[in-house]
């Protein structure tokens, strides 16, 4: 891959991490409400859990087309 669509990669990859990280905080908000009103949270914390794993995937995915990038700068 050259480096213009590594770059536009890791934008495309930085702009999930947001999107995730809503999800996240969203699911998180959803979970305490959840408990506060004593309902079972069990499938809302597992769809959190996903979302969480997706996030560390996309993290690990952003490192990688960094580390492309300055590859590709050398």
């Amino acid at each position: 891959m050259d480096r213009t669509m590594v770059k536009q990669h890791l934008a495309q990859a930085d702009e999930h991490v947001l999107i995730s990280e809503r999800h996240i905080v969203s699911q998180r908000a959803l979970v305490a409400d959840l408990e506060q009103k004593g309902h079972d949270t069990t499938q809302a914390r597992r769809l959190l859990a996903t979302f969480e794993k997706i996030q560390a995937m996309r993290h690990a995915d952003c490192d990688r087309l960094r580390r492309e990038l300055v590859a590709l700068s050398k």
